[in-house]
């Protein structure tokens, strides 16, 4: 755990002003809660994956592919419809309000899956789970992003990240200690009557209530954003929420800044968005959203089973090895945290772009020469940990430093929205590829668009690392 705390210890040697100056543990108490939003949104987009094979059979639609898609999809249809929402929300009645009812969602959304047993009303419910991922996603970053003091904050918003893997993880996790074993000798019928298939599924998703329960109450205590708080003209609350977290000189400086760029003046929505001046970063923010998705990092998760089994594997391997895919994800997580102010933001995001690349191809050709075992295994996770130290969380970060403050709610909405719309068409078409092209072919794809991006990020990406939101601004609308 040394080297953990490591990681905050180099932030305050780092800082200009001095972390000292900070008030440390209010900061990292609000960036937390609000990262809590990235707890669930990991755990809910993952555990759907355990109970599959369960509710599959309960609720009769194993042998239904369209329901099947359905019952997987519609969550995402709630992601893009919370993304668009969240934007608009956020900038009419601010950020914490709309922290809060992510978490009531979360919570109510949690409990329904579980507890329906009818079909119409279990996608009812997944698709609620999905408007608060939707909500969540964008919103989380941006809050931390607002808060955050300069020198730390790469580190802070990429906690939201570091929240997301341990979700993913903790669902993991979650899932195989819940689910019972399984005999060899069991039909689709033995497992549908097994405590697996009447209960076992309702209790992968309860589970999540736990820490929906204590993000919904520890979000009450989170102070608004100072940053829009000053773009509706309230200086003095703004004031006071920038004095505890630094001071009355920092609150002073920031509140300044904030007044220079003209950003307490007036809030823009799409329209404002969309003009000449901010057109061309929504373009670069747009696509390091997809960019994240396209990569295809995430269908290792979604499809970890079906590419572990064809690198042949057997399923009760296939489960341990989609743990140590949780647990990579998680370390290498904390090594972004560890890089983002050393490296900054474009080093990382060129190595990941050229790195998964390499793996990429490298794992394509052994598919192609039908390479099997152990040796596939190290190839996925060292996939994920290009990843997860690099593209996860350093997307987030990016996203939430290069837009406006007037239009940085709107902004997050439309590159979440866009993001959203990558992991639909990724996860959509990632079997229709592995059919046609087989897996090899498929990665190798995958190992192209990484080398684009690995290109359009060396022409296009500015470094963002030690510069205030304000002069992000300055330095990206012209």
């Amino acid at each position: 755990m040394l080297w953990i705390r490591s990681i905050f210890a180099t932030s305050i040697n780092q800082s200009s002003s001095g972390m000292k100056s900070y008030n440390k543990k209010f900061v990292y108490f609000i960036c937390l809660v609000s990262a809590m939003g990235g707890l669930l949104f990991g755990y809910d987009w993952v555990v759907i994956g355990g109970a599959k094979p369960f509710y599959e059979l309960y609720f009769d639609i194993a042998d239904v592919p369209a329901m099947q898609g359905l019952a997987m999809s519609v969550a995402l249809l709630g992601c893009l419809i919370g993304a668009m929402v969240a934007g608009m929300m956020a900038d009419r009645y601010g950020r914490k309000p709309l922290l809060i009812i992510s978490a009531f969602i979360f919570l109510s959304s949690a409990y329904a899956t579980g507890a329906f047993s009818a079909f119409s009303w279990f996608l009812a419910a997944r698709f609620l789970g999905g408007i608060g991922i939707g909500i969540a996603s964008g919103l989380s970053p941006m809050y931390i992003a607002e808060v955050a003091p300069t020198s730390i904050r790469g580190k802070l918003v990429s906690l939201n990240q570091l929240t997301i893997v341990l979700g993913i993880l903790g669902a993991q996790i979650t899932n195989w200690l819940i689910a019972e074993p399984i005999p060899a000798d069991f039909s689709p019928v033995d497992i549908c009557a097994s405590w697996n298939g009447q209960m076992g599924w309702r209790w992968m998703f309860w589970a999540a209530a736990f820490p929906a329960a204590i993000f919904l109450l520890l979000a009450c205590f989170i102070p608004e954003s100072p940053r829009w708080l000053a773009m509706k003209g309230k200086e003095e609350k703004a004031w006071n929420v920038l004095s505890k977290i630094g001071g009355d000189d920092y609150a002073d400086q920031e509140l300044r800044l904030v007044e220079e760029t003209g950003s307490s003046k007036s809030e823009g929505g799409l329209r404002l968005l969309f003009s000449r001046p901010f057109r061309k970063v929504l373009v670069l923010g747009i696509i390091v959203a997809v960019f994240q998705q396209w990569c295809g990092t995430n269908v290792i998760f979604n499809y970890a089973q079906e590419i572990f089994q064809s690198a042949g594997y057997s399923l009760g391997d296939v489960l341990f090895n989609i743990v140590v895919t949780g647990v990579a994800n998680v370390v290498f997580t904390f090594v972004a945290i560890y890089t983002v102010e050393r490296l900054g933001r474009r080093a990382l995001m060129l190595f990941g772009a050229g790195g998964l690349a390499g793996i990429y191809l490298i794992l394509g050709t052994c598919y192609f020469f039908e390479v099997s075992g152990f040796f596939m295994v190290v190839l996925v996770v060292l996939a994920i940990a290009c990843y997860a130290m690099s593209l996860g969380p350093i997307t987030w970060v990016l996203l939430a430093e290069i837009f406006p403050n007037r239009v940085r709610a709107v902004a997050m909405a439309t590159c979440t929205f866009a993001l959203w719309v990558g992991s639909f068409t990724l996860t959509y078409t990632f079997p229709l590829l592995n059919n046609f092209l087989g897996s090899s072919g498929t990665f190798w794809i995958y190992a192209v668009i990484c080398a684009v991006g690995y290109l359009f990020f060396f022409r296009a990406l500015p470094e963002t690392k030690g510069k205030s939101l304000e002069a992000l601004e300055k330095d990206l609308i012209k």
